[in-house]
């Protein structure tokens, strides 16, 4: 599989010589993708959606791909909160749950303001415990035919860490999907991957939690390129470059957005996550596959721990 270097930094994130290895292939039903990997560093496994066969997969070292759960109702993103329980976006019951160990689940979000959400599609947890999600319109078949949406606006929201509040905290964009906090949680980025858009967005976070629309900006626009992909899963790595899918494969970019190069892949390219014991590894889902490379600089550990003072 190629690397694409485009400017000298990039060889201090993939070192020379180093490609990406197809760990599993065959997930995502006919239309794919395979989507939402979320390390377990306690257990030493991955877990990733399949999400058209609505089924959770886990990948080990020793056995690869098995099935971890059936019927999760089209389970999409994943990540996991600061007790180490599972949270995860699923399009065909339009929600946020979170597991537990035992597998008793939590609703984190299913309706705003009386009305039921669109398709849950992405979700991050702050270093506080307040959870924030993505919630593009509905579309077939990621959502069944008779899923009218209820709401008439694609948000970003915020869910308090008492689970007590919910906020919509973006409004203005048209099909937004993957999302990320910068290291120390002073920057959100969305990325919207309309068509028509393709582009990441930023926004300053308030120490409270929401988000300051006014400092909103561009951070990528991905446009103009015709290789098969677009913006979706996207994570940042301890150093503040951002890792986003695009066109060709992950785009990888410095702080101030300027493209370095991107991991390559014949396809669509879904999402990413890091793992291993020292989060070195980026682990990354395909249209129907399963993926991972080493890289140089550590991505930011799943659940997050605290901030430095």
């Amino acid at each position: 599989m190629a690397i694409e270097r485009l400017e000298p930094a990039f060889d201090a994130i993939v070192a020379p010589g180093v490609d990406s290895e197809e760990l599993g292939r065959g997930y995502g039903g006919p239309t794919g993708p395979a989507e939402g990997p979320v390390w377990i560093a306690e257990k030493g496994h991955l877990l990733f959606s399949d999400i058209h066969n609505s089924r959770r997969m886990k990948w080990t070292p020793a056995d690869g791909v098995t099935v971890d759960k059936d019927n999760t109702q089209n389970g999409n993103g994943q990540t996991r909160d600061r007790e180490g329980r599972l949270v995860v976006c699923h399009h065909f019951s339009r929600c946020v749950d979170r597991e537990d160990e035992d597998g008793n689940v939590t609703i984190i979000a299913d309706t705003y303001r009386g009305m039921k959400l669109n398709r849950p599609n992405d979700v991050v947890v702050k270093s506080d415990g307040a959870i924030y999600f993505t919630d593009p319109p509905p579309k077939v078949p990621f959502t069944p035919v008779d899923h009218p949406p209820e709401i008439d606006v694609a948000g970003v929201y915020r869910v308090s860490p008492d689970l007590e509040r919910i906020n919509m905290v973006v409004r203005d964009l048209i099909n937004p999907n993957g999302l990320c906090f910068s290291p120390d949680e002073s920057i959100l980025y969305v990325n919207d991957s309309n068509r028509h858009r393709m582009l990441i967005m930023a926004y300053d976070v308030e120490k409270d939690g929401m988000l300051d629309l006014g400092s909103a900006r561009l951070f990528c626009d991905m446009r103009g390129h015709d290789l098969p992909g677009g913006p979706d899963g996207m994570k940042c790595d301890v150093e503040g470059n951002v890792y986003c899918t695009g066109p060709g494969g992950i785009w990888v970019m410095d702080p101030g957005g300027k493209h370095l190069g991107t991991i390559c892949l014949e396809g669509r390219t879904s999402n990413l996550n890091w793992g291993d014991d020292d989060w070195r590894t980026l682990y990354f889902t395909g249209a129907r596959s399963l993926h991972r490379i080493r890289l140089s600089i550590p991505g930011i550990p799943v659940p997050r721990g605290d901030l430095p003072a």
